[in-house]
C-alpha cells in the first residue's frame, strides 16, 4: 500500500508552507523522516521526532537516546517502527514532527488517503511556499526573514540576509519558490 500524506510547517502563513507526498507504507519512521528532509529542502543537521503531542504525548518515535527516560513514553526507534504499526488504514491519524529542537520547526503530519498502488520511490504531489532556512530562528525569524526581503529589499539587513544564505546582491528571496520537479528529483535519490 502507498500512504498520501500532507505535511505543512505550523505557524508559517502567507504563504503556508507544506508538501503533499506519497510514500509506501513499508517504510520505517527513520526513512520517512528522510523523505521530509529531501521534500522540504531540509538540511538534515538536527535531530528530529515524531509525536503525537507536543504535551502529554502518548508516543514518541526517534532515534534512541541515553536521555530517553525524560519523556513520558518509551521512545520507539525510528529505524525499526514501521509507518503502517502506526497509521494502518486510519486516515483520520495525525501526527507532528519537530525538526530542530531549537528553532522548533513542528511540522503536522495528516494522513489523507491510504491507496492500494505499491510504490518503490517516494513522490510529492503538490507543495506551496519556501522553506525556511536552517537555523534562521524558528517561525518568528523565518517571518521576520521574509518582513525584511518584502519592505527593505534593498536595506542592509536585506543584504546581511543574502550574505547568510549565499545569494548575489541582487537576487531576492521568494518565500513563494517550490519547485515540484526538483522536490521528485530530490525524493528520487532516496
Amino acid at each position: 500500500m502507498t500512504y498520501q500524506f500532507k505535511i505543512q510547517i505550523k505557524g508559517i502563513t502567507k504563504p503556508p508552507v507544506w508538501r503533499r507526498v506519497l510514500v509506501p507504507d513499508i517504510y520505517t519512521f527513520l526513512r520517512f523522516h528522510q523523505v521530509i528532509q529531501r521534500a522540504f529542502n531540509w538540511d538534515d543537521c538536527h535531530l528530529f521526532e515524531f509525536v503525537d503531542k507536543v504535551y502529554d504525548m502518548d508516543i514518541r518515535i526517534a532515534n534512541p537516546d541515553e536521555k530517553d527516560w525524560y519523556y513520558p513514553v518509551p521512545t520507539q526507534d525510528s529505524a525499526k517502527f514501521k509507518l503502517k504499526a502506526y497509521f494502518g488504514q486510519d486516515i483520520s491519524k495525525k501526527l507532528l514532527y519537530l525538526y530542530d529542537f531549537g528553532d522548533s520547526w513542528y511540522h503536522t503530519i495528516t494522513l489523507e488517503a491510504v491507496l492500494d498502488e505499491k510504490i518503490l520511490k517516494p513522490r510529492c504531489l503538490a507543495g506551496k511556499g519556501a522553506c525556511p532556512p536552517e537555523d534562521c530562528g524558528g517561525v518568528y525569524g523565518y517571518e521576520q526573514m521574509k518582513e525584511v526581503f518584502r519592505e527593505e529589499p534593498d536595506g542592509e539587513e536585506a543584504m546581511e540576509y543574502r550574505e547568510w544564505l549565499g545569494m548575489d546582491e541582487d537576487e531576492n528571496w521568494d518565500p513563494n519558490l517550490f519547485n515540484l520537479d526538483v522536490t521528485n528529483d530530490d525524493l528520487a535519490l532516496l
